[in-house]
């Protein structure tokens, strides 16, 4: 019988900042994800408690003994709201590794594998907003985040100056504050406890 595929459950280690960027990539994850069409938590509800959980930290900075406890309040609502949706997945991935990851959760490690990163490619590019491209990549087992990088597009279809465009936790990315009608490229790879794996194939897309 195959181990089944669990999700790390490091949600009480991690500070307020990164509990709301986990919950960002769960959102992002989850939404329209043909593998997960019912979360057992409505994904507004997921936002607002993120909202709250940043806007109590900001408060807490000048706040007292209460504003800390409201801070705590909101930390803990979010764990229970994300733990929810963590044994959603862990119940419909089909014990599918890479399905697990789409929904942006991480996998818990099952051995110390320290064998390299498998390398991710750019399954597709699309339209957001006029000022955004949104990419969606293969999911890579054991990586930590994904790094993206871009260039504006030359004569040829040549690449410019690589320019980093972030560190992100899910394998969909929006990429924003790009200039409309202008074609870029770009290249991702995968980031985790053995190194980073090579650059992707570039792939270019029109912002319009």
């Amino acid at each position: 019988m195959s181990h089944r595929i669990r999700i790390a459950d490091r949600l009480v280690r991690q500070s307020a900042e990164q509990l709301v960027v986990t919950a960002g990539a769960v959102i992002t994850g989850l939404t329209n994800n043909p593998a997960f069409p019912a979360p057992t938590v409505d994904l507004n509800a997921v936002q607002a408690a993120a909202d709250d959980l940043k806007a109590a930290a900001a408060a807490q900075v000048h706040g007292g003994t209460a504003a800390t406890a409201e801070k705590k309040n909101k930390q803990e609502a979010l764990i229970r709201i994300l733990r929810k949706l963590k044994h959603y997945v862990e119940d419909n991935c089909e014990n599918d590794i890479a399905v697990l990851l789409s929904s942006g959760f991480q996998a818990a490690a099952t051995t110390r594998d320290r064998s390299p990163l498998a390398n991710p490619s750019i399954l597709s590019v699309d339209r957001g907003n006029s000022d955004e491209l949104m990419l969606k990549i293969t999911p890579v087992a054991r990586a930590k985040c994904y790094e993206v990088r871009s260039a504006v597009a030359g004569n040829g279809n040549v690449p410019g100056s690589w320019q980093q465009a972030g560190l992100f936790t899910s394998s969909r990315i929006t990429i924003a504050n790009l200039v409309p009608t202008t074609i870029y490229m770009f290249q991702v790879r995968a980031i985790g406890a053995t190194g980073t794996t090579e650059w992707s194939d570039p792939v270019s897309h029109m912002c319009a």
